[in-house]
Parts: C-alpha cells; sequence; structure tokens
C-alpha cells in the first residue's frame, strides 16, 4: 500500500480489483472542502478510461509492473505476434488485448509489453509514431485562409485528418493516444 501522494503518471494502482495504469496525475486543494487527488486511469485489460478523485491521504495499492522490449512481428488469425528483444521468445496476444492501438501498429517497430510477474496485461504503444499518408482527397490550390483539415487514410488503416497541403505519399507524425495529426515529417 501507498499514499496516494506517492502515486504518478505510469504507475499501475488495483482500483476496483482491476490493475489501472495512471495516465494523469492533478493536485487539488479548492477554496472549500478538503484537498484532492484527480486521476485519470485506464484499465489495462479493457483499455475503458476512468477517472476517480482520491482525498489526500487515502491508501492505494501499487502494482509492481516490469515493461519489457518486443517487436511487433505480424497479424495473424488468432491476434498479434510479438518477439522479445533479448531472448526472441514469441508471444501471440489476443485481439482484446491490443484493442484499438494496432492501427499505429506498422511490422519491426518496437512496443512495451507489461508484465504482473510471468502474466502479460497490457501492450503500451509509443506516444508518437511517423506513419505515411496511404490515400487523401487532393487538397484544392488557393484554400489556406483557414485551418481547414479532411480525411487522410494511413498505411496501418488508421483514418485521421490532416491540413489541406498533406499529400499521399507524405509521412506525418501521429499521436496514437487521441489519434491526431501532429505535423508532417521529412524523410
Amino acid at each position: 500500500m501507498a499514499s496516494i501522494n506517492e502515486v504518478k503518471s505510469g504507475n499501475v494502482i488495483k482500483y476496483n480489483k482491476d490493475n489501472y495504469a495512471v495516465d494523469y496525475v492533478e493536485f487539488r486543494k479548492p477554496g472549500k472542502g478538503g484537498a484532492f487527488y484527480q486521476l485519470k486511469l485506464r484499465n489495462l485489460l479493457t483499455g475503458s478510461k476512468a477517472e476517480h478523485k482520491f482525498r489526500s491521504g487515502e491508501s492505494v495499492e501499487l502494482v509492481r509492473i516490469e515493461r519489457h522490449a518486443y517487436q511487433y512481428l505480424y497479424k495473424d488469425g488468432e491476434g498479434y505476434a510479438f518477439m522479445n528483444n533479448d531472448t526472441y521468445e514469441q508471444v501471440t496476444l489476443p485481439k482484446e488485448m491490443v484493442g484499438d492501438q494496432y492501427l499505429y501498429m506498422k511490422e519491426n517497430e518496437n512496443v512495451s509489453l507489461m508484465f504482473e510477474g510471468e502474466k502479460i496485461l497490457s501492450i503500451e504503444i509509443p506516444s508518437h509514431v511517423n506513419l505515411i499518408i496511404s490515400h487523401t482527397e487532393p487538397g484544392i490550390k488557393g484554400d489556406t485562409a483557414t485551418n481547414v483539415m479532411k480525411p487522410a487514410t494511413l498505411e496501418t488503416g488508421a483514418k485521421v485528418t490532416v491540413p489541406l497541403f498533406i499529400n499521399e505519399g507524405d509521412k506525418i507524425r501521429v499521436d496514437t493516444s487521441l489519434g491526431t495529426y501532429i505535423e508532417r515529417v521529412k524523410n
């Protein structure tokens, strides 16, 4: 058990009998009432998100998690295959565990698998990835007075909105947590 003021982003806590990753921690001290910590949590099993307020000084159970570097190999009928970068051991994760993160995974890219002992809890992909635009409509020349966006499909099948100046074949950086365009990347 640990005090709530020791919990940081990236920790994993036991909450409602499930393991939750702490995505965001904010301390609040309102003018009226007691101080509290506002946490944004992500269920490691289902991927669902939740917010919860903990009173200052409240105790939570920290879960000891180990992260190991794995390389994404391929998708098969049963799930997604990964290889440990150190031992070359391969594991296949079910589609439910990977969730929508597959939209931002390219073959041979590195990810982190989170373990509690020998049990795999979840997969963690990089917060930003560079992907190539596989399809988008051409922008209209001269229509740059406003911040107009258009839909685009990435090489992995993900759909994002991009500015008009982005064309097919361009490489862009995408925020994987929000699924949004960040910037164009030079090759």
